[in-house]
């Protein structure tokens, strides 16, 4: 069963072709790692899939969705762990995590199991505000683990972390892939997250071009 079905996708951003040309199918609880450098289109990408950008044009499939008609028809199933956290400075931890929760009817003992996941328990009540860099980024994926996503989305998940929160991080990863959950990571990380992915497709001015097992480069489109 697909989890993303993308097909000709086109995405502008003011006026800006960031998609010109995508084309990515993700099955049911596959690892897939998106690379590229700055500005090849990896973050659009994944803010497209979670519905946080409209396509311009193509056909725009997630977990059933048709994301051209409702782009938030999957938001209850879909998690997106990005630049910023999300969260409240005036609020600590757990409050952040418990009114995330709260706000996608689930239950808080959930929220629990998130924060000794990613080793937040001893910062449970400290402010949001006080938290260092790679703290917030703990927190940013604990909050999409509290939601228990069909479809979890991670752009550049290990920047900003210590060597134990990149275990940390790797081990959550492996955990969710484990539970049948499909993942969608961008990242420069690329020989670590290569470990932790099943295939990866790199992204060239806004096109998709899937690279081989075993390689480090992508298939090239041949010329006519």
């Amino acid at each position: 069963m697909s989890s993303v079905s993308l097909r000709s996708v086109v995405c502008l951003i003011d006026r800006f072709p960031a998609l010109t040309d995508v084309n990515l199918e993700v099955s049911e609880g596959e690892v897939v790692l998106l690379s590229g450098g700055n500005g090849a289109g990896k973050t659009t990408l994944l803010r497209l899939i979670a519905g946080l950008v409209p396509a311009f044009s193509g056909e725009v499939i997630v977990l059933g969705k048709n994301l051209r008609i409702n782009c938030r028809a999957h938001r209850d199933e879909v998690a997106l762990v990005a630049h910023e956290t999300g969260c409240y400075d005036e609020l600590t931890v757990r409050e952040n995590l418990y009114f995330f929760t709260r706000s996608r009817s689930q239950p808080t003992s959930v929220a629990d199991d998130a924060l000794d996941q990613l080793g937040l328990g001893r910062l449970a009540d400290t402010l949001h505000g006080k938290l260092s860099a790679g703290q917030r980024r703990r927190l940013s994926i604990a909050k999409a683990l509290a939601v228990s996503p069909r479809l979890l989305l991670l752009d550049e998940p290990h920047a900003g972390l210590d060597a134990d929160g990149r275990e940390i991080l790797d081990e959550v990863l492996r955990d969710a892939a484990a539970k049948g959950r499909t993942v969608i990571l961008a990242s420069h990380e690329i020989d670590r997250s290569r470990a932790l992915a099943d295939r990866e497709i790199e992204l060239q001015s806004g096109k998709t071009l899937p690279v081989p097992a075993g390689e480090t480069e992508p298939v090239k489109p041949v010329e006519a």
